[in-house]
Order: structure tokens, then C-alpha cells, then sequence
């Protein structure tokens, strides 16, 4: 039978593309590692892995051995929670991911809230605009910008985000202040990077706007609305931006009152699988009276 120490650590390699950096996060020396893996290979009698000087590359037996283990420890990790979770009181660590600005700006302030009620839960707060996989468990919940089309995924309504265009004072000073759509065809305008993942597929609302004279030719493009708001903050340009960002934020004023872009509902989300975690429901209830709280 196979090692499952062995297991554990090629399934670390393989996650981290490197000896030097699974011995890192498994407080083992590169070497150890090493010799871990070659005794592995040598019990399967194949390679796992193709050495260069960038890094490791999975072979074709190590992409098989790998989708097995992630998927292995995958289910430990949701039976370890569904176990946690039978104690009385909720603790544990809670995996949340969000989208990048809606993390930053919005749930990261309110986590100490959070923690002040439930000190036994500590949050892992994953942002990112990529939908990370809550059934390999990437992460426990999501706050997901779009309604999800996963059958197996529990899913509750937020908030409904609208989106209104931006510029700092700053700006309007220099540049004056555009009256109509056609004139941001003469101003500076910040974008969202090109390759918007799905979950921001109207991001760039704003681009695709009709022109007399075809879309406005970008300043600047970044992959990152939180980038993009504070590229806005500096006096850069004129950006779309969710009204959630700017709420408060005297460095920003809203231009154009009669342009108004898609509005997108948001929710909360989890796996079939944790419906009866205690973790979950109480930040579930949580997000939902903070967002009855807030104006967006």
C-alpha cells in the first residue's frame, strides 16, 4: 500500500511546482523532500515528475497520481470540517473567497466584527477574481458576483450592486468635467484588464458604451477593480466603478448622474455537503444583517 506521508508530500510538490518551496510549507529540508519523492517513484516504479532548472513538471503518471490524491484530500479536509463542526460551538477556520475588491473593501473590515462574536472561527479570506473550486475545496464559501449554476451548491441572495462612473476631483479640475457619454471619447479612462475572468463579464461596461467615433481608447488597463479605483483616487482618469467601492470615499465623486451600468446580484454560496455547519451559518447570518445595515 502506499505511503501516506509520501503521498502527502508529492501532493505539496506538486501544488507548489518546486522541492525547495513544499519543504517551506512542510518545515522539511529540500532534501528530504527529495528523497521522499525518489522513494516514492521508486516503489511505483515511474516518474512523477520531469526535472528542469525552472522547476518540476508532472509526467503523465504524475498528473493521474495527482488528480487522485487532490481529490483524496479533499474529502479528508471536508470530513475534517464536517467533524470540527459537530462540536456546539463553532470554531475552526472558515476559507472564504471573494472577488478582489468586494474582499478588500468590504468583507475585510467587517471580519473583526466577526471574530469579536465567534472568537473560536478564524477566517481565511481568499480574494481572488478567479472562481475558485468550493468542491475540491479551494474554500468552504463564496461571495460570488454572478447566481452560480452549480446544482450541488447551497446559494443565498446578498445585495444587488450597481455601478455608476467615477473620477476624483482632482481630475475634473484639470480635465473639466465630461457632460455626455460621447465626451469620454476626449478624457483618460481606466479600464479592467482584457482578460476579465466570467464572474466580471460586464466590468467593462463602460468600453463597450456606443461612440460616435468607436470606443474610447483606454490610459490605462489593469487586471484588478481595486487597482482600478485607486488609479482613479490618484487623478488618473475616468473609470466604471460598483457604488459598494466609493461609498464614503471623499477622493472619488460620481459624474454622468443619468449613465447608470449593469447591475449584478451577489451571493452567498457553499457545498451541498456543509449545509449543517455551524461555521458557515453564523457568517452566513452574519453578511446578511451587515448587508441590511449598509447603503449600497
Amino acid at each position: 500500500m502506499m505511503d501516506w506521508d509520501k503521498l502527502r508530500i508529492f501532493h505539496a510538490v506538486a501544488e507548489a511546482g518546486s522541492f525547495t518551496h513544499a519543504g517551506e510549507q512542510l518545515n522539511l529540508s529540500q532534501s528530504a523532500v527529495s528523497r521522499q519523492i525518489a522513494a516514492l517513484e521508486e516503489y511505483l516504479q515511474t516518474s512523477l515528475f520531469h526535472r528542469h532548472a525552472r522547476g518540476l513538471i508532472l509526467t503523465e503518471q504524475g498528473e493521474l497520481l495527482y488528480r487522485t490524491a487532490h481529490d483524496v484530500f479533499a474529502k479528508l479536509a471536508m470530513a475534517e470540517a464536517m467533524l470540527t463542526d459537530s462540536k456546539d460551538k463553532p470554531s475552526g477556520e472558515l476559507k472564504v473567497t471573494t472577488p478582489v475588491a468586494f474582499g478588500s473593501i468590504w468583507v475585510a473590515p467587517r471580519v473583526r466584527e466577526f471574530v469579536d462574536l465567534y472568537p473560536d472561527v478564524s477566517i481565511h479570506l481568499k480574494a481572488d477574481d478567479r472562481e475558485l473550486d468550493l468542491s475540491m475545496r479551494e474554500a468552504d464559501v463564496a461571495i460570488r458576483m454572478r447566481k452560480p449554476t452549480q446544482p450541488d451548491l447551497i446559494q443565498r441572495k446578498l445585495i444587488t450592486v450597481h455601478n455608476h462612473i467615477y473620477a476624483s476631483p482632482e481630475y475634473l479640475r484639470r480635465f473639466g468635467t465630461p457632460s455626455s457619454m460621447e465626451d469620454l471619447a476626449k478624457h483618460r479612462l481606466i479600464v479592467y484588464g482584457e482578460d476579465a475572468p466570467p464572474a466580471l463579464a460586464d466590468i467593462n461596461w463602460l468600453m463597450n458604451t456606443s461612440h460616435r467615433d468607436g470606443p474610447p481608447n483606454p490610459v490605462l488597463r489593469i487586471n484588478n477593480v481595486y487597482g482600478v479605483m485607486v488609479a482613479v483616487e490618484s487623478g488618473l482618469g475616468v473609470a466604471a466603478l460598483p457604488d459598494y467601492m466609493v461609498q464614503g470615499n471623499s477622493r472619488i465623486v460620481r459624474i454622468l448622474q443619468d449613465s447608470e451600468g449593469p447591475a449584478f446580484d451577489t451571493y452567498f454560496v457553499y457545498p451541498e455537503e456543509l449545509r449543517n455547519s455551524k461555521r458557515i451559518a453564523v457568517f452566513r447570518d452574519f453578511l446578511v444583517r451587515k448587508v441590511a445595515e449598509w447603503k449600497f
